[in-house]
């Protein structure tokens, strides 16, 4: 398609660096939301329905891309770089660099044979301007802005290779002229823009445009070269002479070029070229489009709008003639413009998308000048019907009816045919004329009134757009400037019915091209500045019901009926037929939906079955098998008569009773929810409810009959049995109720309160009791103790000589009659009884109170103190004044209205004696509530006065304090502005502000000022948000009356915004200090910042001034990165433009802050030499050297700080490792002892503790003690001399070795590495040409994983072939081989290796069902967790003691096979052969196998041999070669030299193919007469200390470039066998055994060789492991990465797995979790393949690299440990050597653990699927014949006990497991062939 290099402006920096991927939502999420509901809430959308599938990060800006459908290839143009990706992962396949070159806008093209040119070249970036393919001739045309928008034609397939070299390199055979137009094809600025589609539109660049250089010559060689648009010819196949010329004769007619003096009123700038349409059928007419701007001077008659689309015809079919661009090109204008007149007119074309009837475009409305806010945008839609229709009406009105303000001829361009249209007389216009015009007709037109359409969609920063239809929906996808994709859906009238948005790159633009996948059209592609981005156009999955999916209204979504899940519709099975599918243009309505008949089901009664009512879209199910699903795995068989859609009816068996759900306590009833169950899935679901009549009683014991008949279902009550039944007949043939009304019940009256203790008789009357009558009652009232009831009639009973006591004010209790002797029988109280029974003695503390309690009818008196007022004792009289307290409060404002509380005593009995009986001097005060005290509103009063307060209760009482009526006012405010986001707190300034109870401030009269805190002469609270920037009014009220008067004002200002923090990384522990940069942060209160997910507590900010604030960086639990959220005044800080702009929920936009912290370890500090303890003495300078560890916070200077004690130490010099810093001041010698703590932000290390020295006493003393020992010593120091020159001269010898030592040690790593890597280099190159690594077939890699000493399972042998044919079928059978298994694990004898031999039998035995076999392998692991989790869970797995344990080994190790070859095996034989090179460059002692370069201090030859390589031409006839250059070491002896030669004879040879060294001769040919047979040892060998030392070719005096020769001996020198397993009392190599002990012999052989210390060559474990690093680093990345097109499956299969019985358990701790998995996978499979590389590949593995080997497989151990080592100098080397990379390794690990938790779970049916295809792999590989006949083995030894496992376990019983078993054994007897394999 159509390509803009530009777009006219360049696109931004990249804002941030690319992200990953983030997960995916979480299904709960909502995706595109309705519309409709949401219209008033600013775009309430979610990224739920758009998912970002991957992306593809560029280096530099991006310019252009283009889709290779057919290849499922994605090219990628950016600045200076091409990329070739694949489609469905965006992973780079290929690249070319293309830039920057030495070049000059001035300039012609190198490529022209007279390119000279005057003006300087200077290094220019080349911006990409086309990237078109051409599928026709494998071409991939890539344009450039470099050398005048030279294009090159690279291959499809390969975009590194150049396929047509233009101009020719070498001449051809007719040389081609070159033009500068045809090397001038695009705009030669990064800032113009290009398009091309079979034509090219070039913005000019020449002299006289924005875009040319200012210089001081005039000339332009761009200006006749380049027309604004042009078609090219591109027949890279022909004659290369016409290679991009302009493609028809005469050239003027197939280019559109602007007159000179036109060009500043016609500023062309392209947006897109494309076909239309782009698939025509056979015959029909093609155009291509091309979509510009152009920037017209305004009342330019040509072209009024500044939007144009253009139009040319091209050829019809394959055999059409050619059109000529200026015949047919004709243009119109397109305006998108709304109702609101020219304010709501977008000017600007920026992207446009054609569908099939309507083109798509995007538009914005340019500002003035540059804002900081995104320009305003629209999305318009043309109909092309509308475009042919106003062509042809263009063409006419100028030929045959002229119309000047209709259409014109364009008179700006060198081609036109005239200014003006003339009629052409006597001429019929054909159709074709009409569209594509002629050569006879004027042209080329412009059509004067523009295309008119009104916005779709509004939405500010838009830049880009695309289109599909789906569903009777169309789907908008709108780039945004931003880094955002809007997507919106709309229906057939074009209105918007949802959206969503998902953030691609924040800040990034979207490119204004996007494009869907060609092959997979749920893909789109899109372009930001410095990412390419594929999309899935719909996540459905989202939704989990129909009503969420279909309500989505989504245009890919629907719902899939028959899998109940929300999917594409590609996605869904039979899709395409109709019910399967249903889309969301069908509604909510159209979702299944089910009702069951009967919907009531009692408990009692037999069902024969149910009918169920299903509707809604769901496809026939009559010919499906159905079943009906109650959970639990309860189902019953289901069935629908015949095929019906729509309405369908289907019958069903009810559960059966005894599975029936328990009924809850206290119910009745229960619900149960039932689904239709359509292969697999419950596609529709409904409720029906369960109910129990007869357990009425039970739950409402007091309303037993009245709940029986008033039930929502049909039961009655047998009044005898006194029951509920479902069934009447049930009930004895007595008159039974039949309504709630017939039940015997309890009629409810009103009684007088009882007093405690009171003895009294109460009345119950009864109705409908005369079934009852004379029937034996009592009365309860809910205790434990009844009182007698005694009928009086068949309506009333007596309950007699009631005694209730109460210690309470006033108790109730509830009245019941119930049966004697039968407690759970009761009259029914549908409206309870009760009784209130009060106490005089409690809660009355005063007379009012006591006496006014009479109103409740309690009969009390008071006689100091409240009691029980007696029959005969007269009424109460009247009580003392009132006596008043306290009041509160002690003023109010003159309107009044303060509530006023009076506390005191004796206040009155009721609110009736204090009504017009509270005042405040002469100013009344209404009372409204009184018990304990009286609150009154005050009155208003004329005038300020203050006044005791007066209670008069027929009698009157005073107060002490007085009430102040008193005027506030107020006169200030401040601050007097504000962020609109709220949170200012503002000091309101006045006096008398304390007076009153109640206080409001209002912020713009109706919105709450909130946290009021008030004094005499102040108000402070907390504005609440704005709407809008502006003055507001700030009113203070009292008690609700009117303003204070004060004309007080508050402005609303802009939020503050950030812009940037700095620095981005901190130390977990925190306290680093981070500036935030923005504006308008003098507002800024308070700012507190705090981090997501893993911050501890937020810090507060300090505001420094209007633009910066500084923030303690928040601790954090972990090292990650994590977004960081601000609060500004107490509001969460938002980005205000992501709100505005980008339609998103402001949460949202809170939430995807685009700040975020990385959090790294602190740093580690420690003393130069590592040293707890420094002395000093006071009074001296101190300065103090501390080491840093390497990190990568980047802590500058001023960062940290040094303490000793209290005193500060000044830093004075910092840099990457090392911290100088003095103390000037003197030290107190108080404590003696002061700590050296450094300090970064919050985190405090102790390096050191500082020492000092005493007094001035303390040292004269030491001094006279000093002097006494230094006599003393001089007596001795003759004796001392003659040993001290000794020693010194023994210790200047070590140390000139140790500086030997050193350089050598630094020399080799530095000559090793190098080496090392050309080596490899060798090596790789090596194995691509040959047969490549010499991977094990696959049935050795499991025979020698599974048996490792056994030779093979292979061989054919005779059975019984009915009794293993049984016994197979036996063993299939999950029950019987559990508790087979579990049976031989009891057993004392049965060792742990018959239990790993029986695991391997087991896995070969049933390899072909992996999918049984792992349900199996599950089954027994839980057994062990639950085991495990009894004692010590972190224990599980560690060891291999269970058969279930080697079960796992062998099943991870099949899962594992692919990844093992695929993606670890070259690393893995690389790091191998590095290692046997590394070996193989030193000395090699061949006796004790001790080496020179190794990683294990036990095979480190401690001596310094020196070695010199030979170079030895070597030849020998077999392994395919036959001579070669073979490198050796002097040292060597003549069998290793052997295995060197056959080495590197035979390395693409499997080792096993090798011929060994005692099979060869090897023969030095010294002269041309002389030749010498070389063995180890010979009559010539050299003897020390009694030892005969072996021959080496330093020996034979063997010269550099020797030739000799390797030959096949018949006859073999056993004489000496394995040169490793010679007596070391006989022989030696390279050192004596003596040379190695604590007290070496004194020989002959040491006197010549230097001594030193033999640890001093540890050192050479550290160069060998530099050496090797990377191959290891390779390897443990190659272990520990997930490849994204094969995710190991298994892996993530057994995890969750792990983590399923982990949550069951209730085991929560996360190192249990990474334990198991660390035993499972890596300590379990892992390891034993780094120990055992001969179980995967055909090599030798001597002993001295499985030592290495073995350190390696440690380090890795260590990775995977969760536990710190605790490191010394004492510590293994082991361990020690790669102590410093684990923390590194660890991480690698903890994130491949991470990866794995965030892969997708696996269903059953996917692992079944992988497990089944993992089986047909290897089907044939293995004879299980004798695997079953070996498990026999085990069965026969053990058959008492397995028979009597089989007889104990119930299932096994049943089935008849052990008959079976038996029938085996009786087949099998004396039919068993041995198995000799001892595994």
């Amino acid at each position: 398609m159509a390509r803009r290099a530009a777009g006219g402006a360049p696109l931004s920096a990249r804002a941030a660096a690319a992200a990953p991927l983030p997960p995916r939502p979480p299904s709960g999420a909502p995706a595109c939301p309705p519309l409709l509901p949401l219209l008033l809430l600013l775009g309430a959308a979610r990224a739920g329905a758009l998912e970002i599938q991957r992306r593809f990060p560029s280096p530099t800006p991006t310019n252009n891309f283009a889709l290779d459908g057919a290849a499922g290839t994605v090219y990628l143009a950016a600045v200076n770089r091409l990329y070739q990706l694949s489609g469905a992962n965006l992973s780079l396949e290929a690249e070319a660099a293309v830039g920057p070159v030495a070049d000059s806008p001035l300039c012609h093209a190198p490529q022209l044979p007279q390119a000279s040119c005057e003006h300087p070249r200077r290094l220019t970036d080349n911006y990409n301007k086309i990237l078109q393919l051409d599928p026709g001739q494998g071409l991939v045309v890539v344009c450039g802005s470099i050398y005048q928008g030279f294009c090159q034609l690279r291959r499809r397939g390969n975009i590194s290779a150049v396929a047509v070299h233009f101009p020719p390199a070498a001449p051809p055979a007719e040389p081609v002229t070159v033009f500068p137009s045809m090397l001038n094809v695009a705009a030669n600025h990064p800032n113009a823009s290009t398009v091309g589609r079979l034509l090219v539109g070039a913005t000019y660049t020449g002299y006289g445009s924005a875009f040319f250089p200012r210089n001081r010559s005039l000339e332009d060689h761009r200006f006749e070269n380049t027309p604004e648009i042009a078609i090219r010819s591109l027949d890279a196949r022909g004659d290369l002479a016409k290679l991009f010329t302009f493609d028809l004769n005469p050239s003027d007619d197939n280019i559109l070029k602007i007159k000179q003096g036109a060009k500043e009123q016609h500023k062309l700038g392209f947006v897109r070229a494309f076909l239309h349409p782009a698939a025509p059928p056979p015959g029909a007419q093609t155009y291509a489009y091309l979509a510009l701007n152009s920037e017209a001077r305004a009342g330019d008659k040509e072209s009024q709008a500044r939007s144009l689309l253009a139009r040319i015809c091209l050829p019809r079919g394959a055999g059409g003639d050619a059109k000529k661009l200026t015949e047919s090109y004709i243009q119109l204008g397109l305006q998108c413009a709304g109702g609101a007149g020219r304010g709501d007119l977008y000017s600007r074309l920026v992207s446009v998308f054609p569908a099939r009837e309507l083109l798509f475009a995007v538009f914005e409305r340019p500002q003035g000048a540059p804002a900081a806010r995104a320009a305003p945008a629209a999305l318009c839609a043309f109909r092309f019907a509308d475009v042919q229709a106003a062509i042809r009406a263009a063409r006419t009105a100028c030929f045959v009816e002229p119309a000047p303000d209709v259409v014109a001829v364009l008179d700006s361009v060198v081609q036109g045919t005239g200014p003006a249209c003339e009629r052409k007389r006597n001429i019929q216009l054909q159709p074709e004329q009409l569209d594509c015009g002629a050569a006879h007709l004027q042209h080329p037109l412009s059509i004067l009134q523009p295309l008119k359409a009104s916005p779709v969609f509004r939405a500010p920063g838009l830049t880009a757009v695309a289109v599909a239809s789906a569903n009777n929906y169309t789907a908008v996808f709108l780039g945004t400037a931003n880094g955002r994709l809007l997507k919106i859906n709309l229906n057939e009238s074009m209105q918007v019915v949802s959206r969503c948005v998902l953030t691609v790159a924040y800040g990034e633009p979207v490119h204004h091209v996007m494009q869907f996948d060609p092959a997979d059209s749920g893909y789109l592609y899109l372009m930001t500045s410095h990412q390419m981005a594929r999309v899935k156009v719909a996540a459905c999955e989202v939704h989990s019901t129909c009503r969420d999916c279909v309500g989505a209204a989504d245009a890919y979504c629907g719902w899939c009926a028959l899998e109940t899940r929300c999917t594409l519709q590609q996605d869904c099975a039979n899709s395409s037929q109709p019910h399967f599918w249903t889309s969301a243009s069908e509604g909510p309505s159209r979702c299944p939906s089910m009702a069951v008949l009967p919907a009531e089901i009692d408990v009692r009664q037999e069902y024969t079955g149910m009918i169920l009512q299903i509707s809604g879209s769901l496809p026939s199910l009559s010919s499906m098998e159905m079943a009906c699903d109650y959970g639990n795995d309860i189902r019953t068989v289901a069935r629908v008569p015949g095929p019906a859609y729509d309405h369908q009816i289907a019958y069903c068996n009810l559960l059966p009773q005894d599975q029936f759900p328990p009924f809850p306590p206290h119910q009745d009833h229960v619900t149960v929810e039932m689904a239709v169950r359509v292969n697999g899935h419950n596609i529709v679901s409904a409720n029906f409810t369960i109910y129990d009549c007869s357990r009425i009683g039970q739950v409402y014991p007091h309303a037993a009959c009245t709940s029986c008949l008033s039930a929502p279902w049909p039961c009655f009550w047998c009044a005898q049995q006194h029951s509920c039944v479902s069934n009447q007949s049930r009930c004895e043939a007595l008159p039974n109720p039949t309504s709630p009304q017939d039940c015997p019940q309890i009629l409810p009256v009103t009684l007088a309160p009882m007093p405690t203790g009171g003895s009294q008789d109460i009345l119950v009357p009864l109705t409908s009791a005369a079934a009852f009558h004379g029937a034996a009652l009592e009365c309860s009232f809910g205790l434990e103790e009844g009182f007698e009831a005694v009928w009086l009639n068949e309506s009333v009973v007596r309950c007699s000589q009631v005694v209730l006591h109460t210690t309470q004010k006033s108790q109730v209790f509830p009245l019941s009659l119930q049966l004697k002797g039968q407690p759970s029988r009761f009259l029914d109280s549908p409206d309870p009884m009760t009784v209130e029974v009060y106490n005089c003695a409690m809660g009355s503390p005063d007379c009012s109170q006591c006496l006014g309690r009479e109103d409740l009818g309690h009969l009390c008196m008071w006689s100091d103190s409240c009691r029980l007022r007696g029959p005969l004792q007269p009424p109460p009289g009247t009580c003392p004044a009132p006596e008043i307290r306290t009041i509160e409060p002690l003023s109010g404002p003159l309107d009044g209205g303060t509530l006023l509380t009076i506390r005191g005593r004796n206040l009155g009995r009721r609110l009736s004696d204090v009504t017009h009986g509270v005042w405040i001097g002469t100013v009344a005060c209404e009372p409204w509530l009184t018990d304990t005290q009286i609150v009154c509103i005050t009155g208003p009063a004329p005038g300020s006065f203050s006044d005791v307060v007066t209670v008069n209760a027929s009698k009157e009482g005073q107060s002490q304090e007085r009430f102040s009526y008193v005027l506030p006012t107020v006169h200030s405010l401040e601050p007097a502005m504000g962020p609109k986001a709220g949170g200012t707190r503002i000091t309101i300034h006045g006096s008398d502000l304390h007076v009153g109870s109640q206080l409001q401030v209002l912020v713009n009269n109706t919105d709450p000022c909130t946290e009021l805190l008030r004094t005499d002469t102040s108000i402070t609270c907390t504005v609440p948000g704005g709407a809008l920037p502006a003055p507001v009014p700030v009113c203070v009220r009292f008690e609700h009356r009117g303003c204070v008067p004060g004309n007080l004002t508050f402005w609303y200002m802009q939020n503050p915004v950030i812009t940037a923090i700095s620095p981005i990384r901190s130390p977990v522990s925190g306290g680093r200090t981070i500036t935030v940069a923005g504006e308008r942060f003098h507002m800024v209160q308070n700012v507190s910042m705090s981090v997501h997910h893993i911050g501890r507590e937020p810090t507060l900010c300090k505001v420094l001034n209007s633009t910066l604030i500084t923030c303690p960086s928040p601790g954090a639990l972990s090292n990650a990165s994590a977004p960081v959220d601000f609060f500004i005044n107490g509001r969460a800080y938002a980005d205000e433009v992501a709100v505005t702009e980008e339609l998103l929920d402001p949460a949202e936009a809170q939430r995807g802050g685009r700040f975020r912290l990385d959090y790294l370890p602190n740093p580690q500090f420690s003393t130069a030499k590592r040293e707890k303890w420094i002395k000093h003495h006071p009074g001296e300078p101190l300065t103090l050297v501390i080491h840093k560890e390497q990190d990568s916070l980047g802590l500058e200077s001023r960062e940290y700080r040094v303490k000793i004690g209290q005193v500060a130490c000044d830093i004075q010099i910092v840099s990457d490792r090392v911290i100088h810093c003095s103390v000037n001041e003197s030290l107190g010698t108080a404590e003696g002892q002061l700590p050296i703590t450094i300090q970064v932000g919050n985190f405090n290390q102790t390096i050191a503790t500082l020492q000092l020295g005493g007094s001035e006493t303390a040292i004269v003393v030491s001094i006279v003690i000093c002097s006494v020992l230094l006599l003393l010593s001089v007596v001795a120091l003759f004796v001392f001399c003659t040993k001290s020159r000794r020693a010194e001269r023994y210790w200047q010898k070590t140390l000139l070795q140790m500086e030997e030592m050193e350089s050598q040690i630094r020399e080799e790593i530095r000559k090793g590495f190098a080496e090392l890597q050309t080596d490899m280099t060798d090596l790789t190159k090596e194995l691509n040409r040959s047969q490549g690594i010499p991977f094990l077939e696959y049935k050795h890699f499991v025979t020698r994983t599974f048996f490792p000493k056994c030779s093979s399972l292979y061989e054919e042998r005779a059975f019984m072939e009915e009794g293993i044919s049984l016994f197979s079928s036996l063993l299939s059978n999950k029950h019987f081989l559990i508790v087979f298994v579990h049976a031989l694990e009891q057993q004392k004898d049965f060792a742990v290796r018959d239990r790993c031999s029986l695991a391997s039998l087991l896995t070969i035995a049933l390899h072909g069902k992996l999918e049984f076999y792992t349900s199996i392998m599950k089954e027994l692991l839980v057994d062990l967790i639950d085991a495990s989790a009894a004692k010590n869970p972190k224990l599980m797995l560690r060891r291999t003691e269970s058969v279930v344990e080697k079960m796992l080994t062998n099943w991870m190790s099949i899962c594992m096979y692919s990844c093992l070859r695929e993606t670890v095996g070259e690393p893995f034989f690389l790091l191998l052969c590095a290692i046997k090179q590394q070996i193989n460059k030193g000395s090699i002692d061949a006796i004790t196998g001790k080496a020179r370069y190794t990683l294990n201090e036990e095979w480190l030859l401690r001596e310094n041999i020196e070695a010199k390589p030979r170079n030895l031409n070597v030849s020998f006839q077999g392994c395919g070669m036959d001579s070669l250059s073979v490198r050796a070491m002097d040292t060597d002896t003549l069998t290793q030299v052997k295995e060197k030669i056959l080495e590197a004879f035979c390395k693409n040879v499997p080792y096993s193919q090798w011929p060994r060294a005692e099979d060869v001769d090897l023969e030095w040919f010294a002269s041309s007469t002389q030749s010498y047979i070389l063995r180890d040892l010979d009559d010539t060998s050299v003897v020390e200390d009694g030892r005969k030392k072996l021959n080496t070719l330093a020996h034979y005096k063997i010269p550099e470039g020797a030739s000799l020769a390797l030959s096949l001996t018949d006859k073999k020198d056993n004489t000496l066998g394995r040169v490793k397993d010679l007596d070391t009392e006989k022989y030696f190599h390279l050192v004596l055994p003596t040379d190695e002990l604590a007290e070496p012999k004194k020989s002959h052989r040491q006197s010549h060789r230097k001594k030193v210390l033999p640890e001093i060559y540890l050192t050479r474990l550290l160069s060998t492991k530099g050496t090797l690093q990377k191959f290891l680093d390779d390897l443990f990345k190659a272990i520990l990465s997930i490849r994204e097109d094969k995710p190991p499956l298994a892996v993530k299969y057994f995890f969750d797995f792990l983590e399923e019985q982990a949550e069951k358990r209730g085991i929560s701790d996360p190192d249990t979790l990474h334990i198991w998995k660390t035993n499972s996978l890596p300590l379990r499979f892992w390891v034993n393949i780094l120990k055992n590389p001969q179980f995967v590949f055909d090599i030798e593995k001597t002993d001295h690299i499985d030592a290495c080997l073995s350190v390696i497989a440690q380090a890795f151990i260590d990775a995977c440990s969760i536990s710190d080592l605790q490191l010394g100098k004492d510590s293994p080397t082991n361990k020690l050597l790669y102590a410093k990379e684990i923390p590194e390794y660890r991480k690698i690990v903890q994130r491949y653990y991470r990866q794995i938790q965030d892969m997708t779970p696996l269903s059953e049916q996917e692992m079944n699927a992988h497990l089944a295809e993992e089986s047909r792999k290897y089907q044939n590989e293995f004879n299980t014949k004798v695997a079953m006949a070996e498990i026999y083995k085990y069965a026969k030894r053990y058959r008492p006990q397995i028979m009597a496992a089989l007889e104990a376990n119930p299932t096994a019983r049943r089935t008849q497991l052990q008959h079976k078993f038996e029938q085996v054994v009786a087949l099998m007897e004396n039919n068993i062939y041995e198995c000799y394999s001892e595994a």
